[in-house]
């Protein structure tokens, strides 16, 4: 009896070691992998391993972040009303307010409230909400943006929440006010809006704003706000999120481009540059396994590449047109990249979910093709959100609210699909032995009871 006791509690110990509390900013610190967890579900429904439940008012496609105890959402709320949202088979470029498109509407001249929400992981109560600011919105936006798109950031002392044409706004743990920048309304390429979320490193906040007027990237003090540098940059708009690789020879900051892949040390000075990118960028940089990957897949475009990249490169390192490799590229692939949705690596293993649900396998050191294109549903309007992964699974969520258990590996098999029965863009959060996923009314915590 002491023997099965004493197994027990070893087991509960090493659950709770390998458990991850925290997933502090869009696709967490692990590039969209969690650690193991017997607790992490793999199948769930609207009243399948539902923990709780919670309506979030407004329209915004920003992810949950979690630290400890505390899930961090934002939204932006319509004081009239927003219109019913269902997924659509084909955006066609369309914008609200844009001029690419027969369905022309304009800028709302109705006030939005932008809120930060704080939720306890337990109970699903709301434990603090702020408005930040209240106002008619300064631009248009894409049909499948929203005006609160960048996810927020937590460094678990504060969060920092970014609204491209608001601010950057800091909270402590208890929702009280810390500081706050306002920023210029600079225009987004045809009316489509921002989507680019901070980051916060080692007591910085860093975000990048790509634009039609003057795009940049800045670094803010995490306790004080105050800006410590901003560098320009010759890039138009784009969409994706900035990434800080630490490897062993330097810590740098990643910006993908429409124009170049750039890095730029810690104090905003660029290291290195390569160009051959597809004219739209929206994945997000990151690394595994000694790799920096870095991709661009606008549809349309001939060239949607993915370059994996060594540590320890200066000046330009553009591929030849020749070439698929050299000293600092590792691997590259002329139409691998993908549109809305950031790649996976997971093991040995360089997934693509490609935005009509096909799904690719390379090795990840490599390059080299593991299996072709898989279809993982016909079903699925599209997939915007990433993919994660847990527990020997990848995990898809489409557009529909429907997500698609993938076996992980050399082999395709999709295992299963779980439904919620409502649209959703967002990418969800792993943390705390749970999944937290936001739709377009709700916020759910799933986990194994």
């Amino acid at each position: 009896m002491r023997r099965a006791l004493l197994t027990i509690g070893i087991v509960i110990v090493a659950a709770t070691l390998l458990r991850a509390d925290n997933w502090p900013q869009f696709r967490g610190s692990q590039a969209g992998v969690a650690p193991d967890d017997p607790a992490l579900p793999d199948s769930w429904g609207p009243d399948q391993n539902i923990a709780w439940k919670l309506d979030v008012p407004g329209y915004a496609w920003s992810s949950p972040v979690v630290w400890g105890d505390h899930v961090f959402v934002t939204t932006a709320i319509n004081t009239k009303g927003e219109a019913p949202l269902r997924p659509i088979g084909d955006y066609l470029s369309r914008s609200l307010g844009g001029q690419m498109t027969t369905l022309d509407i304009a800028t709302p001249a109705d006030a939005h409230r932008w809120i930060v929400y704080d939720v306890d992981v337990t109970t699903g109560k709301i434990r603090w909400e702020r408005e930040v600011q209240q106002s008619a919105p300064t631009q248009a936006r894409h049909q499948k943006n929203s005006y609160a798109s960048e996810t927020p950031a937590t460094d678990g002392e504060r969060v920092y929440a970014y609204f491209a044409n608001a601010g950057l706004f800091a909270f402590d743990m208890k929702g009280q006010p810390v500081w706050s920048k306002p920023m210029d309304t600079l225009k987004a390429r045809a009316g489509w809006g921002s989507a680019a979320s901070p980051i916060v490193h080692r007591g910085r906040v860093y975000i990048v704003n790509d634009n039609e007027e003057r795009s940049f990237m800045a670094a803010f003090d995490a306790r004080t706000g105050a800006e410590l540098w901003r560098t320009p940059r010759e890039e138009a708009t784009n969409w994706t999120t900035p990434f800080v690789w630490e490897h062993a020879g330097r810590t740098e900051i990643v910006t993908a481009g429409a124009k170049k892949i750039r890095s730029y040390d810690l104090d905003g000075r660029l290291l290195w540059e390569l160009a051959g990118m597809s004219s739209l960028d929206i994945p997000t940089p990151f690394a595994k396994n000694g790799l920096l990957y870095v991709e661009s897949g606008y549809p349309t475009d001939p060239k949607r590449p993915v370059y994996a990249i060594r540590p320890g490169a200066s000046g330009d390192i553009t591929l030849e047109a020749d070439e698929t490799s050299n000293q600092f590229v590792a691997w590259s692939h002329p139409t691998l990249g993908t549109y809305a949705t950031s790649p996976l690596v997971y093991g040995d293993y360089y997934y693509t979910l490609l935005d009509r649900g096909i799904l690719t396998c390379h090795d990840a050191k490599t390059g080299k093709e593991v299996y072709g294109r898989q279809r993982v549903t016909t079903d699925a309007t599209g997939f915007t959100a990433s993919p994660w992964a847990y527990n020997g699974k990848i995990f898809a969520l489409s557009e529909d609210g429907d997500t698609y258990v993938v076996q992980a590996g050399p082999e395709f098999k999709v295992l299963g699909k779980n439904s919620l029965n409502e649209m959703t863009l967002a990418t969800p959060a792993v943390a705390n032995g749970s999944l937290i996923v936001r739709t377009v009314s709700k916020l759910y915590r799933i986990t194994r009871k």
